[in-house]
């Protein structure tokens, strides 16, 4: 292999880089037509959908890794399912799978994330991970955008955490948070709307639920994914997948149906 020489550039050139570019992009954001909370299969899905029908979308998520437990399938066995006709999904970003039973489908987790993820970024999504929730911009009993601050400062001491947040505004939010249904829960703490939580185990059932209840909880507020189930008192479904991609689907679906009026 011949010697490889890169172009030149200093320590501080690329911190400007980095900088300057992130403010640009960060500013720009500041007002979009959608933003999600939670960076799961169900809330890339629905930011890949809305932003390849031209919606200005932003995605944040609080870890460091976008996925949810998409990368992670069942029992840190990284094989995820999915059942039909959820397997059109991984047709569509050019997931290989295999059916092991009747309708029933085997991907790859890292690879179906990967792709996923990607998708949603080709098709103009922006991503913004270690940023969490800390509250909901409410105008006139309609939430129109979200308070937010590093994941990190909710690890720090009491005494010296008060570091206020920002925020941005939206059109819509769309609550992808999973389980936590974590912007839900924040209407609760305020008395505007009861969450039934989630129910026990039943797979066939809750997938076909969670993607039928897919709505507007709240005005300004869609929900999609698991924190459909938490909302709604629906049962939980595990490590299979396919109502995630459908519902994502689904909330873009309402999202855009919404802004168009």
């Amino acid at each position: 292999m011949e010697p490889i020489e890169f172009s030149h550039a200093s320590e501080s050139q690329i911190t400007r880089a980095i900088v300057s570019e992130f403010a640009k992009e960060f500013d720009d954001y500041v007002e979009s037509d959608v933003i999600i909370v939670g960076g799961g299969p169900a809330g890339l899905m629905a930011s890949k959908e809305l932003a390849s029908s031209g919606v200005k979308v932003l995605l944040i998520e609080r870890n460091n890794y976008f996925g949810g437990g998409f990368w992670l399938g069942g029992f840190l066995m990284n094989k995820l399912t999915v059942r039909a006709p959820a397997e059109r999904v991984l047709e569509e970003l050019g997931v290989p799978y295999k059916e092991y039973s009747t309708g029933l489908f085997v991907a790859d987790g890292p690879h179906a994330c990967s792709k996923l993820i990607a998708a949603a970024c080709d098709a103009g999504a922006k991503l913004l991970n270690m940023v969490a929730l800390d509250d909901v911009v409410l105008h006139d009993d309609r939430v129109s955008g979200v308070v937010i601050n590093w994941t990190p400062v909710s690890a720090l001491p009491h005494e010296i955490a008060a570091i206020d947040p920002v925020s941005l505004e939206s059109e819509l939010v769309i609550d992808a948070t999973g389980h936590d249904a974590v912007v839900v829960r924040k209407l609760e703490e305020r008395g505007l709307l009861k969450a039934k939580g989630q129910g026990a185990m039943w797979v066939e059932r809750s997938e076909n639920l969670v993607v039928a209840q897919t709505s507007e909880f709240y005005p300004g507020l869609i929900i999609t994914g698991m924190a459909v189930s938490a909302a709604y008192g629906l049962p939980r479904m595990g490590p299979t997948f396919g109502a995630m991609l459908m519902s994502g689907k689904r909330a873009a679906e309402v999202a855009i149906e919404k802004l168009r009026r």
